[in-house]
């Protein structure tokens, strides 16, 4: 497999989040501080809270003294302030404001203490096994703590469940009326670098060292026209020395990331995987495969040498319901080597058949 480049920071993850494969890391599992990447689960659970009518965008949120007196990065509001939804989200995603950021945080939970609960409870919800919440902003604090391959995940699940809401991370400048006009300025660099990215979030502390979650999508050939033809890569990278170090590395990672790989696609979008013999259903047969299709990301060049494989349970027996998981599709090299393993769905709800029809089945089933 191809070997990434060398790497200036602490901690880094390269995801092919349209493939779902970890294409390069190092140390993906050691605990960092996240400093402020932390506002996206901050910003995970207000989406949420949207999405859910819990909230809206045009709703005033007051300044509490706690949000005001925030140091750090901030939006610079203060108690005289009722700042709409829309407008705190902006500033803690485009300013990093600590200030925006707690006020949120008390809309959404009622108070800091009763939120970063939240935060930690949608971690384990989201499979973060290695994270740790203490603040919803993250300022230094003992126990705070996450992963390269926890932040992967939070980033591609916050990308998945709230695509209406992340467009705001793409926002190059923004200021609320009345603030300073230098404060206006995305941090995440890239974003006024590379057309082809569009998020996420920039992070530093002096325990942290300066990181950033950064996200791309490009057009590449063999997937399609349109946005089916867009493959989207995630860099985390963690413990750079400045500020510009941490947008070049990312840089680096992508651009690595999109020219030593390329993107396979098996099957499209509805397309079953393989049609098996299925028993005691009303149908003979069970469509197996992904609803979104199977994507695999190979070594630039090997496209054409894949090898597949399905492993399954025998026999399969109804009822088996449409998005049940029901075995493998190994994907590997021409020379065997293994790339990727993909989880397999059934496509279609196969119900059981009568009773004549399972007896027969029942009976076939006992001959073989």
């Amino acid at each position: 497999m191809p070997q990434p480049p060398e790497i200036a920071a602490r901690a880094y993850l390269l995801l092919d989040v349209t493939s779902g494969q970890v294409l390069a890391s190092r140390i993906p599992d050691e605990p960092v501080e996240p400093a402020s990447l932390t506002k996206l689960m901050t910003a995970y659970l207000v989406f949420d809270a949207l999405k859910a009518g819990k909230l809206t965008l045009t709703q005033t949120l007051s300044v509490s003294e706690r949000a005001w007196k925030m140091p750090g990065s901030r939006m610079f509001i203060d108690p005289k302030m009722q700042v709409p939804v829309e407008d705190l989200i902006k500033g803690m995603i485009v300013q990093s404001g600590n200030d925006a950021t707690v006020a949120l945080a008390e809309g959404v939970g009622g108070s800091v203490e009763r939120f970063v609960q939240m935060m930690n409870e949608q971690a384990k919800v989201l499979g973060m096994r290695s994270s740790s919440f203490k603040n919803p902003e993250g300022l230094t604090e003992a126990g705070h703590t996450t992963t390269a391959r926890d932040l992967a995940t939070l980033a591609t699940r916050l990308m998945r469940d709230f695509p209406d809401y992340v467009p705001y991370y793409a926002i190059q400048r923004y200021r609320y009326a009345g603030t300073p006009k230098a404060n206006d300025a995305n941090r995440n660099l890239l974003l006024f670098r590379d057309p082809s990215v569009d998020g996420l979030k920039t992070g530093h502390t002096n325990a942290a060292g300066y990181c950033l979650v950064a996200t791309a999508r490009r057009q590449v050939p063999g997937l399609g026209e349109g946005k089916a033809g867009e493959r989207r890569l995630l860099s985390v990278l963690l413990g750079a020395s400045s500020e510009n170090a941490r947008a070049a590395e990312s840089q680096k990672l992508l651009n690595w990331g999109y020219t030593a790989f390329e993107a396979v696609r098996l099957f499209p979008a509805g397309e079953p995987a393989a049609s098996v013999r299925i028993w005691k259903g009303k149908s003979p047969e069970v469509k197996l495969g992904l609803a979104n299709g199977v994507v695999v990301s190979v070594p630039a060049g090997e496209g054409a040498k894949l090898k597949t494989e399905i492993a399954r349970p025998e026999p399969l027996v109804a009822p088996l319901t449409r998005g049940q998981l029901v075995g493998t599709l190994r994907v590997s090299l021409g020379n065997g080597e293994p790339v990727s393993e993909i989880p397999l769905t059934v496509l279609e709800t196969v119900e059981e058949s009568g009773v004549l029809g399972r007896a027969w089945d029942a009976l076939r089933l006992w001959i073989q």
